[in-house]
């Protein structure tokens, strides 16, 4: 596991990022070029919220607010490949898998390996990234007002 404060240079293409095991220090992690965060709420309540859907028309990285929970939000993430080391100084982060696979790198423990239908809680204040050697679907249950890239 990288240590959350290592620098590394940004692979240049897809193929050098999936093959290329060496680690250099030269600039900060930044976030995957194709990032797209969407915070408006699409679905709200007393909607049908559409995961297929949403699965069909989106590619990764791609974040979106689903609904609102009393004072928690839903969001769907299409992940593939690695995000940045962050945290979220005053709030917890629930990731569920729905499809795919993906390995949470936690800051002072292993990382978890996340199947479908399994769930982990990265607590408050704590450094992490998830990462994803495939298209994955992941459910996210946040406070809201959550940054998503960390703050």
């Amino acid at each position: 596991m990288c240590h959350p404060e290592r620098r590394r240079e940004a692979p240049q293409s897809k193929d050098e990022r999936n093959t290329s095991a060496e680690t250099r220090i030269t600039m900060p992690e930044t976030l995957p070029a194709n990032f797209r965060n969407n915070e408006d709420v699409k679905y709200g309540q007393l909607h049908v919220v559409d995961i297929p859907g949403e699965l069909r028309e989106h590619v990764p990285w791609f974040n979106q607010t689903l609904t609102t929970v009393n004072d928690a939000v839903v969001r769907l993430g299409i992940f593939e490949g690695d995000f940045p080391w962050h945290k979220h100084t005053d709030q917890d982060e629930f990731f569920l898998v729905l499809d795919g696979e993906i390995v949470l790198e936690v800051e002072g423990r292993e990382p978890v390996r996340l199947g479908a239908h399994e769930g982990f809680t990265v607590p408050k204040n704590v450094m992490h990234r998830p990462r994803s050697a495939k298209r994955s679907a992941v459910l996210m249950v946040e406070r809201l007002g959550i940054v998503p890239t960390g703050d």
